[in-house]
């Protein structure tokens, strides 16, 4: 952030401060979403340096903060205006800055795949499943993952196991038994009552990722 008056540097360190938790923001005029008043989180915000007007900071956020706006906002807090100077991006859920790879690198991995050698694209290419990892999973039997690939909801018959920690409304991701993604929807009871009832549709709105036939179908007895 670029700070276009002098502010002394214990006054940069109590704004920054103030603006840990809930803050407001309304969208930049080129932005993808409606520009409209919005409430966004700031999970920490930490100075790492400070050089004349430049600040340099690093901040954990919920999706959907804009760091322009961050900055700019943080000037007329200070009385004073600023904007963002550069942005890096390290972290988006559980994938982090030491697994960037360049477009560069891609089109090389995939040049020796064409002609024969998939070692490097392998590397680069993670399965499906590891951008689920942060997400509550819910673990289907075999004979309930065909019906939900021809967008049947998962009942909860149809589950084996869980985590623990599911509450109503959260995200989750359905599974096979071998940990495969078969699609991501909204929970609809909780962990206790997942398991408990008998009876009762587990999982809506869901998006279905796993091809239909993958499993065999299940005939039920009569």
């Amino acid at each position: 952030m670029h700070i276009h008056t002098k502010v002394d540097d214990e006054i940069i360190k109590k704004t920054i401060k103030d603006f840990i938790g809930k803050i407001q923001q309304i969208p930049p005029k080129k932005s993808a979403v409606k520009r409209q008043l919005r409430t966004r989180e700031i999970y920490y915000l930490d100075i790492l340096e400070i050089k004349d007007q430049d600040v340099l900071f690093q901040v954990g956020c919920q999706a959907g903060t804009y760091i322009r706006t961050l900055c700019v906002n943080l000037g007329k807090a200070m009385n004073t205006k600023a904007h963002m100077q550069e942005l890096v991006r390290t972290k988006v859920a559980h994938f982090t800055q030491d697994e960037w790879i360049s477009l560069h690198d891609l089109k090389d991995a995939f040049e020796d795949y064409k002609e024969g050698n998939e070692t490097n694209l392998r590397k680069i290419i993670y399965p499906f499943e590891r951008a689920v990892e942060s997400i509550q999973k819910i673990y289907v039997l075999d004979s309930a993952v065909d019906s939900i690939c021809h967008g049947a909801f998962l009942s909860t018959p149809g589950i084996s196991k869980l985590d623990s920690d599911i509450e109503i409304n959260d995200f989750v991701a359905i599974m096979t038994l071998k940990n495969e993604l078969i699609g991501l929807g909204v929970a609809k009871m909780n962990s206790q009552n997942l398991l408990r009832q008998e009876q009762g549709i587990a999982v809506t709105n869901t998006r279905i990722y796993m091809e239909p036939n993958t499993y065999p179908k299940f005939k039920k007895n009569i």
